[in-house]
């Protein structure tokens, strides 16, 4: 026993004591499709892809504000299926216009999905169009394209044979933004959750000034035990002189004028 200058005794240091690891309050569930052969046979060439897609978002989702804490364990059901149950209701050629793209949902997944596409994923926030240029690149995904800006400012600029939202805003909102942008013939595929009836009701008069023909509101399913999606769809059969062809009718008509001269 050591003792001090004055003979007490001194007592030997303790060593500090070791505090337990925290406990995590929500810990991450491992998503229960994951390594599904289910869901690999529903996705088919996609999966690879898709299965990527998911490992990025697993990583960096819940960093950069893409996705909440507990949507991780259900990725792969409640956001990855859940796009991906849209494609059977698209064209699989020409162009789509994913709007408010955000975190690739359904964007990414499509362009994966239909590969003769192209697919414009129009996002407005500077950090989610990074995100999303970041994960074109990483997944190889050719036939997707990002761009920064709003569907209503892309309106006599750009048109598409497609276009998707999902929980973008209420249909006769998302009308007005989105419809200007297709094509006669053309299809909005909104993703919408159990109010769909409702928001179509409000919104077929405002729909159908803007050209809308067939509204629909239709399940989709992709594989067993996985909730269905619900999707409003929504086809222009009318076109009412677009800016693009007021456009195309001025171009057209310059060179004659010229001529007359």
């Amino acid at each position: 026993m050591e003792t001090t200058p004055d003979g007490a005794r001194g007592e030997q240091p303790q060593p500090d004591p070791i505090e337990p690891d925290p406990i995590d309050p929500d810990p991450i569930e491992p998503d229960p499709l994951e390594n599904d052969e289910r869901v690999a046979t529903y996705l088919g060439a996609a999966y690879p892809i898709l299965v990527h897609f998911h490992r990025l978002l697993t990583e960096q989702g819940v960093l950069r504000g893409l996705i909440g804490p507990r949507e991780v364990s259900r990725l792969w059901e409640r956001h990855l299926l859940n796009s991906a149950a849209v494609a059977q209701f698209l064209p699989t050629t020409g162009r789509l216009i994913d709007v408010g793209s955000g975190a690739g949902l359904p964007g990414v997944v499509l362009a994966a999905m239909l590969p003769e596409v192209e697919v414009i994923l129009l996002e407005p926030m500077e950090r989610r169009a990074e995100w999303l240029t970041e994960v074109v690149a990483e997944l190889g995904l050719a036939n997707a394209v990002v761009r920064r800006g709003r569907a209503e400012e892309l309106h006599g600029e750009l048109q598409a044979e497609a276009i998707t939202a999902r929980a973008v805003a209420p249909m006769d909102r998302l009308g007005r933004w989105t419809l200007p942008l297709l094509v006669k013939g053309g299809v909005l595929v909104a993703l919408k959750g159990r109010q769909a009836p409702v928001e179509v009701a409000k919104a077929r008069s405002a729909l159908k000034k803007l050209g809308a023909g067939q509204v629909e509101i239709l399940e989709a399913l992709t594989i067993d035990g996985v909730e269905s999606t619900t999707v409003v769809r929504v086809v222009r059969e009318t076109v009412r002189g677009s800016s693009l062809s007021r456009a195309g009718a001025a171009q057209t008509a310059a060179p004659r004028r010229d001529r007359e001269k």
